[in-house]
């Protein structure tokens, strides 16, 4: 991480104008495009933005694009796979064991996947695992595993339906003596239920499904998968024992919908979340309409009440326009540069609050980004009685909107600085929805910036021992 000269900020991964190629795939054409654009459009209205300003002027394509992009399994027929991808492979005697072609099972892990969630359209993350029983002396090409449960991921799902599918599509194609198919799941819980670092709030859940060979509490078979994966660190049933019995949607719990549209609220812990009231209806139709261009079925069982649950989760980051004045803080201030920088030289007098969880809206895609915030500062009479819940709620005021990570960044720098007057340093570390979740599907990526202001530009070793009280407290945090 380098210092950025004069609060300016480097580029981070989620680019603008990265979706040069904007192609509308599938059934459709530009009229399923442009309807999808136009349900985008009303959705940033809805939020109270602008959708003709910079940084918004292409989202609706690029949300388009990205919905399209995600779904394509509904497009995609697993025969067409698999077919030609049978090869021949000689086996054993079945007196004598079971190897290759008849009986050999064979595992691929750690297939990283991607898919929608049905109840609030919102991504989440999937580490699948595949193995299978060959008969009749036939195997099958691995990247085939890989490609039809992709098929299912590319769809609206719940996991346990998604693990149910790959399993049954794989036995239907390919006829083994059995398939068992081993999914963990991960899903962006509300963003005030995140924890510190940025692996750990998520609300995770483990599925499996079986046949064949593989079924039964006894099957040598699936014991076999087990301990395959646990070659890998993957223990299953330590998973499913230990789990927490949580909703796998965070939004199903605040929210039930009826069939009409509106929704009854429900108490969490015997508490309401403040902001999940019904949805506008303009926007839940909008997303609705979406749907319909996606060829999915707004109505269908699993999907009744989800336009309104994506409304309410977008609803958390509706734009404010405030002059917000925050114990000192100064909030959408005009400059924070009036003031002269002084001299400090004493690097104990570094104050700090490290690993402020929050989580963000990118505004390029209408999808969550979430993680960590860093804050250094040299203190002054202004920054007295100022402690981390003032700190958090700063990052909370400029986190919970449509943002970049860029400008996020910078924001926070700002207001630290312009009660410090001598120094303030923010690093912002990230994971984007939007990099797993898109083409790119860069799974295990994560974006770091920073902003450094007055003394810290200019004093290399201040700024080294902040960075450096980051690393010291990591562990800490795990």
């Amino acid at each position: 991480m380098g210092a950025l000269e004069e609060a300016h900020l480097a580029a981070c991964g989620c680019d603008e104008d990265d979706d040069e190629d904007l192609v509308v795939l599938g059934g459709g054409g530009e009229e399923a495009g442009d309807a999808m654009e136009a349900a985008v459009r009303e959705l940033l209205v809805g939020l109270g933005e602008d959708d003709r300003r910079d940084g918004l002027r292409r989202t609706p394509k690029r949300v388009a694009k990205a919905f399209r992009d995600g779904t394509l399994g509904y497009k995609q027929k697993v025969k067409d796979i698999v077919q030609g991808a049978l090869f021949p492979e000689v086996g054993v005697d079945k007196r004598t064991g079971s190897a290759g072609g008849t009986g050999g099972q064979v595992v691929v892990r750690d297939i990283d996947l991607f898919s929608y969630c049905e109840s609030c359209l919102l991504p989440f993350s999937i580490q699948c695992h595949v193995g299978y029983v060959p008969s009749g002396g036939r195997v099958v090409g691995l990247s085939k595993l890989s490609r039809v449960a992709d098929v299912f991921a590319k769809r609206f799902q719940s996991p346990q339906r998604l693990a149910n599918e790959v399993c049954s599509a794989l036995h239907a194609s390919i006829q083994p003596a059995g398939v068992a198919v081993a999914l963990q799941c991960w899903h962006i819980p509300l963003p005030e239920n995140l924890k510190c670092k940025s692996s750990q709030g998520l609300i995770r859940a483990s599925h499996s499904s079986r046949s064949g060979v593989f079924e039964g509490e006894n099957s040598s078979f699936w014991n076999d998968f087990v301990a395959l994966l646990k070659l890998r660190g993957i223990d299953m049933e330590m998973d499913s024992h230990s789990a927490i019995i949580v909703p796998w949607c965070p939004l199903r719990p605040h929210e039930v919908p009826l069939c009409n549209g509106h929704g009854k609220r429900m108490a969490t812990n015997g508490a309401i979340s403040p902001k999940s009231g019904s949805a506008p209806s303009n926007m839940v139709s909008a997303v609705s309409s979406m749907l319909l261009s996606l060829g999915e079925d707004p109505l269908r069982k699993e999907l009744v009440g989800s336009p309104q649950r994506y409304v309410q989760w977008l609803m958390r980051f509706r734009a404010c326009n405030l002059d917000v004045k925050l114990n000192g803080f100064t909030l959408n201030g005009a400059n924070v540069y009036e003031r002269p920088v002084e001299d400090a030289t004493d690097h104990r007098a570094i104050s700090s609050e490290l690993h402020l969880p929050f989580c963000a809206q990118c505004e390029h895609h209408l999808l969550p980004f979430y993680g960590v915030v860093h804050i250094g500062y040299f203190g002054s009479e202004d920054c007295e009685g100022i402690d981390r819940s003032h700190f958090q709620a700063l990052v909370h005021f400029y986190g919970c909107k449509l943002q970049v990570q860029e400008r996020m960044t910078r924001q926070i720098a700002e207001a630290v600085y312009s009660i410090s007057h001598r120094g303030a340093v923010v690093v912002v570390e990230a994971n984007h929805i939007c990099m797993i979740s898109r083409g790119i599907e860069k799974i295990r990526s994560s974006t770091a910036t920073i902003a450094v202001l007055g003394h810290f530009l200019t004093d290399s070793s201040a700024k080294a021992s902040f960075l450096q009280n980051i690393i010291d407290t990591a562990d800490l945090e795990e």
